[in-house]
């Protein structure tokens, strides 16, 4: 249908519009010609609005339709492997700092759920590449399973994995529910755990870090604080990540982890 042809059907259904309030029956006698013209402009018009705003159209009270309340919703949802992230997961840096002057980060890949075994097998390669080790024993299982990952790089080492798991559906933590885990931040020299990186309630306000000297680290809630460009410990939300937020702390030099908990 051309633009000229949706002009004409418009123009002609305004010429038989009657000012005034129509009894319902009386607009139902109009005829089957009237109604194939009214269902013409209503579809015509569905297509304008589809095309153009490329999102969710609403059409109540169509002729014939018997419910005035009824609503047809057209939603778009994710469905390449590229826009549900199956072969590049997204990534949130979770903290970063400096330990006897050497730079590391922490961040946090989530890969999306593979729908066949095409998808998981070029997915676990995609792993592969970048050194990661799913948490599954073949290329398969991680069907219908989203991956996550929280990498730790300190200076020029490769990134080591801290936490990392496959599920069908990730875990909302809720209360004062926390999991952590705790690494040396460098392979090579120290055997202490001075790096906890865990994951919180989304509600969480403050976590407290204690260490084996008996200070504290808190991470806490809310924007970022840098200073002198590197963040303070933060609990913060993750791309990809929903049900939880995640926390980082650092030991002071010449202590390591003791323990960790949610106390606001």
């Amino acid at each position: 249908m051309t633009q000229t042809d949706i002009a004409l059907l418009l123009a002609d259904a305004a010429d038989e519009v009657e000012i005034g309030t129509a009894p319902v029956q009386a607009v139902i006698r109009g005829g089957r010609r009237r109604r194939a013209r009214r269902w013409a402009v209503v579809t015509a018009t569905a297509v304008v609005l589809t095309g153009s705003t490329g999102a969710t159209l609403a059409v109540t009270g169509l002729p014939g339709g018997g419910h005035g309340d009824r609503h047809g919703n057209l939603t778009t949802e994710p469905t390449s492997p590229e826009d549900r992230h199956v072969y590049e997961p997204q990534r949130t840096e979770l903290s970063r700092g400096l330990y006897q002057g050497t730079p590391w980060y922490v961040d946090l890949q989530v890969w999306g759920a593979p729908r066949n075994r095409t998808e998981a097998d070029r997915q676990y390669v995609a792993m592969q590449e970048l050194n990661l080790m799913a948490a599954v024993d073949k290329p398969t299982d991680l069907i219908g399973k989203t991956s996550y990952f929280v990498t730790r790089k300190f200076g020029d080492q490769p990134p080591r994995q801290v936490m990392f798991d496959a599920r069908r559906k990730l875990e909302r933590l809720t209360g004062r529910d926390l999991e952590s885990a705790s690494n040396p931040l460098d392979d090579t020299s120290s055997t202490w755990d001075h790096l906890v990186v865990g994951k919180v309630a989304e509600t969480a306000q403050e976590v407290t870090c204690t260490w084996k000297d008996g200070t504290t680290t808190k991470a806490r809630s809310g924007p970022v604080v840098y200073e002198h460009n590197l963040p303070r410990p933060a609990i913060v939300p993750a791309a990809g990540y929903p049900g939880a937020k995640w926390f980082v702390c650092v030991a002071p030099e010449g202590t390591a982890f003791k323990d960790a908990e949610v106390t606001r």
